[in-house]
């Protein structure tokens, strides 16, 4: 008995992987707007009792995409910070890092376009500070309590950044006429280095 239940449940865990698979597929590829339930069905091979049994519908069904799509990107960035051993240089690893995983093939659209018009603004923003933003502030933070950055409040600068991010990542994935990494970047970059403490004139020396 032990046994069939564990099958079941491996079966059970199976079918929902199936699902977000083929849901995040089909959402990066045609927008959330134009998948039906029953062509994410139909992709995974499954029924619709099936679906049911794991989300109440396909609103749950791309949260559940979505946080998967905000999860990886958030490992994205804080792995590539992380090899940095310079404090201000993991501030900066980590959001070219950003940049380079939020304009990937399949995440800007569910992450940046459907997820705010699908689930609302606040509950979108809800989700990318505790995937996302919530990293940012905590890096600045840390800047700031070691006197990399300048005395001043650190939760503006933490939701402008991720808004000036946010809205690059959107600008450099843009079909219509893709944006310019190395332009945003030489935009970017003074904007991160006006929240630095003044430095003396050796401090690079």
């Amino acid at each position: 008995m032990p046994e069939a239940t564990g099958a079941r449940a491996r079966q059970r865990e199976q079918t929902r992987r199936t699902l977000l698979r083929e849901g995040r597929r089909l959402f990066a590829a045609h927008g959330y707007a134009d998948v039906s339930l029953s062509g994410i069905v139909a992709a995974a091979r499954v029924t619709k009792g099936a679906l049911y049994h794991h989300f109440d519908g396909k609103p749950a069904l791309f949260r559940a995409v979505l946080d998967e799509v905000q999860g990886e990107v958030a490992d994205a960035v804080a792995a590539t910070a992380d090899a940095e051993p310079d404090p201000w240089d993991r501030l900066t690893a980590g959001c070219r890092a950003f940049l380079a995983a939020a304009t990937a093939p399949g995440v800007r659209r569910i992450m940046l376009v459907d997820g705010p018009a699908v689930l609302g603004w606040s509950a979108w923003r809800e989700m990318d500070e505790a995937n996302s933003a919530r990293h940012l502030a905590d890096a600045l933070a840390g800047l700031a309590a070691s006197g990399v950055l300048a005395d001043r409040p650190v939760e503006p600068a933490a939701r402008l950044l991720s808004g000036a991010m946010n809205e690059a990542a959107l600008w450099l994935a843009d079909p219509r006429a893709p944006g310019d990494p190395d332009a945003v970047w030489e935009a970017l970059e003074p904007m991160l280095e006006s929240l630095r403490a003044s430095r003396g004139p050796d401090a690079d020396r």
